[in-house]
């Protein structure tokens, strides 16, 4: 009796076990809208996989980040990120890399967070003001200035930046925990959404006048009213 009830109580784990292990792989992509026709279907979540006997050394190598990235624009800052798609041998790994330049006395990236990742930034050169913010309800800010040498984490899909609060050029390299991370810059997904979101949307979220949004009393569900930043 014993003998069965320590089998049942061992089958009982074993079923609890898997159902704990047990969960849908992490998404690669941004939408996947489910249909039956397989002809009308795209692979997603990765990419086909080579034959093994045509791998080269190349597949699995990147050069390029060594050469600073163009700072010349509004922000100050250049992110060449590499993924699957300029590295194959990354596809199933689960990582990938970027280079962060940032432009003298105020190059910044700006606040985002990446849909599929966490993020270990290291700093090369310069000096940034780092951070990142937690979710609902507390929204705590944890942030730093970092040095040459200093590396900061920013969790899995939360909100962080950086900002380059020295005279000189920065450089920061970043190690990222999927091949396809994507980011969400804020800024843009709420004033450079399209269509545009309704004025009273951001005037209530974000406690502004319509004159502040750029609406008008008379804008309507879809017309245009903010400018893509």
């Amino acid at each position: 009796m014993k003998v069965a009830n320590l089998v049942g109580v061992l089958a009982l784990l074993a079923l609890a076990f898997s159902f704990a292990t047990a969960y849908d792989p992490s998404p690669l992509q941004d939408l996947c809208v489910a249909i039956n026709d397989t002809d009308s279907a795209v692979l997603v979540n990765g990419k086909f996989c080579k034959n093994p006997s045509l791998y080269t050394p190349d597949d699995f190598s990147f050069s390029g980040f060594d050469v600073p990235g163009n700072t010349s624009n509004q922000l100050g800052v250049h992110v060449n990120i590499v993924t699957v798609d300029l590295m194959p041998g990354l596809n199933t790994l689960g990582v990938s890399m970027a280079r962060i330049d940032f432009a003298p006395n105020g190059g910044l990236n700006p606040p985002h967070y990446h849909p599929r990742a966490s993020e270990l930034l290291l700093v090369l050169e310069g000096t940034l003001y780092a951070g990142f913010v937690t979710s609902n309800p507390d929204h705590r800010l944890f942030a730093k200035i970092l040095k040459p040498g200093d590396l900061i984490v920013f969790p899995f899909g939360l909100v962080h930046f950086q900002l380059n609060i020295g005279k000189a050029p920065a450089v920061a390299i970043a190690a990222l925990t999927s091949q396809n991370p994507g980011v969400n810059t804020v800024a843009n997904a709420i004033f450079g959404a399209s269509p545009s979101i309704n004025p009273s949307v951001i005037t209530t979220a974000f406690h502004l006048d319509r004159k502040t949004c750029g609406g008008s009393p008379g804008s309507r569900m879809g017309e245009p009213y903010i400018s893509t930043l």
